[in-house]
């Protein structure tokens, strides 16, 4: 089936009561450090917390009277599952939600609160697919698929149509890629309007699922990997968004894991939000040079949304710190007798770094008895400031083993 630009205009009137339009607004601090003149479209701030409820609320509402009676069930373990329980709840429609054994808790308590339905079932997504398509055979209910059904597509056309009203003379919008629904639905609608603005495509390299596709010409599956973007990692890409988005998208680029912990980070301390995996690989791809060709340009980036586990997060901007050359660990032996350690941090603070986190290690501290492995963590402003401090500490006579 098609989506059409009627069909995204449609979704914008039928969901508007019910679904925020959200900020798209210029970031100097990011257009200082990627070289583009920046805009972030940002989706997080839905009252879920991403663009998913857009899709979802245009998809309940266009169900038959009787549909909507029975209810409607998707198997999702994220955000999708989110935005349905939400807005069935606030349309009066039942909503059942099959995750994964895997499943993060906060989403399964969050859509319980919500008032879904919440079955776990399955090691997997394929299982619990399966498990909601026989609970639509045996209780009446409605599948709806989390980025291929074309209802879902054209809702989430509609953030497409915001950023253009937002922002005039757009040069480009960089959108993250999981299932392809987003990435359709917006070139949709921006290739009808401005087609000479760019839509270009970003995926983890831990996913592919676009790229892979374009390749075989059409959706083939791609092993699930773990990746910081998890919104990302739907195994292939929806057939429908795919024959949508293939000649609409005007390019794809893939960014690694350290790339995407470090724009969270970036995100966190230069726009003051938070972000998800799949939301900061756009600013992602322009930080690791990967759209050379936006450069001067008026780029929007497409934020698509802010669930990000507490604990997960507390770990990626740990990673990204690393990434940045604001904390590095090395080991470096030193004498066990008094002043050995007061001399070590005496040499750490001369050089400007500070000491995070210290630990004594002596039992495999080799033949001198005398002597100690301290494994220190150190807080240093960048890479130059970490290749200083090993220079000093080397001066002073500490052998140091660095970690990379």
């Amino acid at each position: 089936m098609s989506v059409t630009l009627s069909d995204i205009r449609a979704a914008r009137r039928r969901i508007a009561e019910g679904v925020s339009v959200t900020p798209c607004a210029e970031s100097i601090p990011l257009s200082e450090i990627t070289g583009a003149r920046v805009f972030c479209k940002l989706d997080n701030l839905q009252r879920t917390g991403s663009f998913k409820e857009r899709g979802a609320r245009n998809a309940l509402l266009r169900l038959a009277a009787g549909r909507k009676k029975r209810g409607v069930i998707a198997a999702s373990a994220g955000n999708h599952a989110l935005g349905l329980a939400y807005h069935g709840r606030l349309l009066g429609i039942p909503v059942t939600v099959v995750m994964p054994g895997y499943a993060p808790l906060i989403k399964i308590t969050t859509c319980q609160r919500l008032g879904a339905r919440v079955l776990l079932r399955g090691r997997d997504f394929a299982e619990a697919r399966a498990e909601a398509d026989r609970l639509v055979a045996a209780e009446g209910l409605t599948y709806i698929h989390g980025f291929d059904d074309p209802d879902i597509i054209a809702g989430q056309g509609t953030l497409g149509l915001e950023i253009l009203r937002q922002t005039p003379d757009l040069d480009a919008i960089v959108c993250p890629i999981g299932g392809g629904g987003l990435i359709a639905g917006i070139a949709v609608a921006v290739k009808a309007l401005q087609p000479r603005v760019k839509v270009v495509g970003v995926e983890s390299t831990h996913t592919g699922n676009f790229a892979a596709a374009l390749r075989a010409g059409k959706p083939t599956l791609v092993p699930r990997r773990a990746t910081l973007a998890d919104g990302l990692a739907t195994l292939t890409v929806g057939a429908n968004a795919f024959a949508l988005a293939r000649d609409r998208v005007d390019e794809v680029v893939s960014v690694s894991e350290d790339w995407i912990a470090l724009a969270i980070l970036r995100m966190v301390e230069l726009e003051k939000t938070v972000v998800e995996g799949a939301a900061a690989a756009p600013l992602a791809a322009l930080m690791a040079g990967k759209l050379p060709r936006l450069k001067n340009q008026r780029v929007a980036l497409v934020v698509c949304g802010g669930n990000i586990d507490p604990a997960i997060l507390s770990r990626v901007i740990e990673k990204g710190l690393v990434h940045d050359g604001r904390l590095t660990r090395f080991t470096a032996k030193i004498s066990d007798r008094p002043g050995g350690l007061a001399t070590l941090a005496r040499a750490i603070a001369d050089a400007g770094a500070s000491i995070k986190d210290i630990a004594h290690d002596r039992a495999f501290s080799g033949a001198d008895v005398s002597a100690v492995n301290v494994i220190c963590t150190v807080e240093t402003r960048d890479r130059p400031h970490i290749a200083a401090l090993h220079r000093a500490l080397k001066k002073h006579g500490f052998p140091l083993v660095i970690e990379r």
